[in-house]
């Protein structure tokens, strides 16, 4: 029970190993002599043994084999045991060659035995240990409940999963299948596991108490991906992943790094396929400037644009210590890029042209913006300021300056706005776009819906509500939204960054829009809770401002494709520029006067199509008091 349950004192060890020593030169002159040994041998025996057990002894002594934890025995001390058992047998053969050759004409230990004592001790002292390590394991887990373990993967990264699985030593997991596509691997075993078929996990799921499954295949399709999670999520099992091979400690999996599914894995699409070349193209050698650099897509963005070889790249933001973790973050991976790092509010006029004249950005992204619908519905005068009047510093720079391409990051609430926020950001579109035609800056738009796990994003929210024991709130039964992952999304930035020429409008393929309640209950069981048991929904009802349904675009537009399938550019409305310039300008003239509703009246003028909801704003809509 000692050497299972402590750790096994080193003189009991060296105690162990010397006498296996004695066991193994004893058994090998039995052996020799087909057991029994003449009375010439037996004379020699004793002193062959000392010599023998005098050199063992003195080689565990230097190498320290003894000292390891016995139950934590790896290759590297099976490798240590081996080599000294060889040297020492070497050390014997040269001994006798020198006492032959050189002083009596004699070999004082046969060769036969020098042998089998070397083969014997070697399988004795790492028998030993293995069986030691077995018991331990054994013992550990004696009192635990085994998981049944199904690994969709039978390629490399499988083995290494089961492997990491095998030697784990704070769980006991019995790996019952592995799952593979690949027909030529069907029926066959893997270090003793059968491989299955896709159309043969459902039945395994049935009909076996399995707990877990771990998806070790590295490029998973996205489609397949989402059918084995939803499958065992309907049973009730938790399902894992194991990261990509690059984040791997020193190459090496551990236990540790087998991670729960995310909703993230769940409602991601196929990796997207970039034009690198033309990105590289585009940004080699090019001033970039990020606005909202700390947050979800500003920072993404900056992550990305990092990849290629920028001259400079300017990151902006008002908020102090976001901004300061990103450029901790940033020095860190791209310690090679030429960054800035500025505090400042888009809105101060004279800051930004500053900036602009310092370093004369080539490109500007910009995604800074206030997209809180509720809380922009409740303070009309920021949102004006800082997603209008901000967007209009900028572009108005950009054009002063030379700035060669602008991208703006719109967002679906922008379309059929029913909100202050989405509003603003329609107006804001509507301005940078009509400047395209007296403008040798190229304003590019790009519209997306929501991103997953942003700080707007309803995932993160559910997250904590779930850690706090619920109950997770949604405003609707009904309420559905698009959902795109942030590199995704920053992704199709980039590239609709290389392929635009000035005053589109790109629309991203966000697939299909997704329940809200049926991501929460999604979340719930990817957590190990039950609805309604653990944890319960409870609807709120709609907030200020707040739609049942997102859209990408209005009624009146259409989209025509482009090179690339996940990027439309959208057919809109036409403004007269000299008139929309001057209805703006009037607009941000207002924002002084703080009569939120003439404000949000003049809104309504610019954008005819923005129809108030859940909001007191509803009452313009009446008819005769709409502009």
């Amino acid at each position: 029970m000692i050497l299972i349950k402590n750790n096994t004192p080193r003189w009991l060890i060296f105690l162990i190993d010397t006498c296996i020593v004695i066991f193994s030169v004893s058994l090998a002159y039995l052996l020799r002599f087909n057991f029994s040994i003449p009375e010439n041998e037996m004379q020699d025996f004793p002193k062959v043994l000392l010599i023998i057990l005098i050199v063992r002894i003195i080689g565990f002594i230097i190498s320290k084999t003894y000292a390891g934890i016995v139950r934590h025995t790896n290759i590297k001390d099976v490798m240590r045991i081996f080599l000294v058992l060889f040297c020492g047998s070497i050390f014997f053969v040269l001994t006798d060659i020198v006492t032959f050759y050189f002083i009596s004409g004699i070999i004082f230990i046969p060769y036969s035995i020098i042998i089998i004592d070397f083969i014997t001790s070697s399988l004795v002292l790492t028998l030993f240990r293995i069986i030691v390590k077995l018991s331990y394991l054994e013992f550990l887990n004696s009192a635990k409940t085994k998981l049944n373990v199904i690994i969709f993967g039978a390629g490399e990264a499988g083995i290494i999963t089961k492997r990491v699985l095998d030697r784990d030593a704070g769980s006991k997991y019995k790996v019952f299948a592995f799952i593979d596509d690949d027909q030529k691997k069907l029926g066959k075993k893997l270090e003793g596991i059968k491989i299955s078929g896709y159309n043969k996990l459902k039945s395994l799921l049935e009909e076996k108490e399995i707990d877990q499954l771990i998806i070790s295949v590295q490029n998973l399709n996205a489609a397949r991906k989402k059918e084995i999670i939803e499958l065992c999520i309907q049973k009730n099992i938790i399902v894992l992943s194991v990261p990509p091979v690059i984040s791997w400690i020193n190459g090496e999996l551990s236990f540790n790094q087998i991670k729960k599914i995310k909703i993230e894995d769940l409602l991601g699409r196929n990796v997207i396929k970039l034009d690198e070349k033309k990105i590289f193209k585009e940004l080699d050698g090019k001033v970039v400037l990020i606005t909202g650099a700390s947050g979800s897509i500003g920072g993404e963005l900056a992550r990305q644009v990092s990849r290629f070889f920028c001259k400079q790249i300017i990151l902006i933001d008002q908020a102090e210590s976001p901004l300061f973790y990103l450029e901790l973050e940033c020095s860190e991976k791209f310690p090679h890029i030429n960054y800035e790092f500025i505090v400042a509010d888009i809105c101060n006029k004279s800051r930004i042209e500053n900036i602009f004249r310092k370093f004369s950005p080539d490109i500007v992204f910009h995604a800074a913006a206030y997209k809180h619908v509720p809380v922009m519905e409740n303070n009309i005068l920021e949102a004006l300021q800082t997603n209008i009047t901000g967007s209009k510093i900028l572009s108005d720079f950009s054009i002063k300056y030379n700035v060669k391409k602008f991208i703006f990051i719109s967002t679906d609430k922008a379309v059929n706005p029913t909100n202050v926020m989405g509003a603003t950001k329609r107006i804001a579109e509507i301005y940078i776009q009509s400047l395209q035609n007296n403008a040798k800056t190229s304003f590019i738009t790009t519209r997306f819906g929501n991103v997953l796990g942003s700080n707007g994003s309803v995932i993160p929210l559910f997250r904590k509500q779930i850690e706090k024991g619920g109950p997770i709130t949604i405003t609707h039964p009904d309420i559905t939204r698009f959902f795109m992952t942030i590199p995704e999304a920053c992704q199709l930035v980039l590239e609709a960054c290389t392929m635009g020429k000035g005053g589109e409008i790109f629309v991203f393929d966000m697939g299909k829009s997704v329940k809200i309640v049926d991501l929460a209950k999604k979340m719930i069981r990817l957590s190990g809770l039950t609805l309604e048991k653990d944890i319960k929904i409870k609807f709120t009802g709609m907030r200020p401002g707040e739609k049942l349904f997102e859209e990408l675009l209005n009624n009146q537009e259409n989209t025509v494709p482009t090179y690339h399938p996940q990027i439309l550019i959208g057919k809109v409305k036409e403004y007269d520029p000299k008139e929309i310039v001057e209805q703006i300008d009037e607009l941000i003239k207002m924002n002084g006067s703080y009569d939120q509703f003439e404000i949000v009246k003049k809104m309504k003028e610019i954008v005819p199509e923005y129809i108030s909801r859940n909001s007191i704003f509803e009452k313009l809509d009446v008819k005769g008091l709409r502009p």
